[in-house]
């Protein structure tokens, strides 16, 4: 169960890092080395992002990754073999990130059957509200796989209830408004929202949207059980390539 793990880990180390790729970016060989890398650095979880044409909640640097997979010819049977290798190389928690069009186009119920065939632990698809997820939830917890939902700062105190109602494994806290890749401020203000959201949900909490130094990584320690890293390691990536990327991440805790 994935929040045994999170407790679990959680007893040793501070704050866990939980890392994103999308798959096949740059290509699918380049995407395993990265998985493998970040693993080595000491990455707790990976959330597999499945390329998609339209990721209406990530910034230009992803939506990026998600296009140049595409054009590689990346389709949603090739990330289920991506994840079929790495689950059964690596022994942390992996997640598939994809919007629900993927879900929709291959059959809810023969997404979750696949995502359990190949050891998915968790997935987070960020434009299906639960009202709508009806047959992705059941069909999630009849698999023991956890359904991930998200947490905003715009969010009342009744959609907060609503969302933990249905919540499992963790809960994904946006750390501000708009899209992936922007600027966060680690303020006051954040850590009255963290508060907010804790009192919503016993389950662990995970941060992301902005993170970047290991000054935000120690900001977050004793408030988040897991700080989410997305951007920031594609662009280390880019400049620095595979060894820079490795430095970076063994850096931030």
């Amino acid at each position: 169960m994935l929040t045994n793990y999170i407790n679990e880990r959680r007893k040793s180390k501070e704050i866990l890092l939980m890392t994103h790729i999308v798959i096949g970016y740059p290509d699918i060989k380049t995407s395993l080395k990265i998985v493998e890398t970040m693993v080595n650095a000491g990455v707790d979880l990976m959330e597999l992002q499945i390329p998609f044409s339209e990721p209406i909640a990530d910034g230009p640097t992803i939506l990026y990754a998600n296009h140049l997979a595409l054009k590689n010819g990346v389709r949603t049977r090739d990330c289920f073999e991506f994840a079929a290798k790495i689950t059964s190389t690596f022994d942390i928690p992996f997640l598939f990130m994809t919007y629900y069009n993927i879900l929709f186009k291959y059959g809810v119920k023969n997404f979750v059957f696949e995502m359990e065939k190949v050891a998915i632990k968790g997935a987070i698809v960020p434009d299906l509200p639960p009202e709508e997820g009806e047959e992705y939830i059941s069909s999630m917890k009849g698999a023991g796989i956890s359904p991930i939902f998200i947490f905003t700062p715009t969010s009342k105190d009744g959609r907060l209830r609503l969302l933990s109602s249905f919540a499992d494994g963790f809960v994904y806290c946006v750390a501000r408004k708009g899209i992936t890749g922007q600027k966060t401020d680690f303020n006051t203000e954040l850590t009255k929202y963290i508060d907010r959201c804790k009192s919503f949900t016993s389950l662990p909490l995970a941060l992301g949207f902005g993170i970047k130094e290991r000054e935000e990584i120690d900001f977050l320690k004793d408030k988040v059980d897991i700080a989410v890293i997305g951007t920031q390691s594609i662009k280390v990536f880019e400049e620095k390539g595979i060894f820079g990327l490795k430095e970076y991440l063994k850096n931030l805790r």
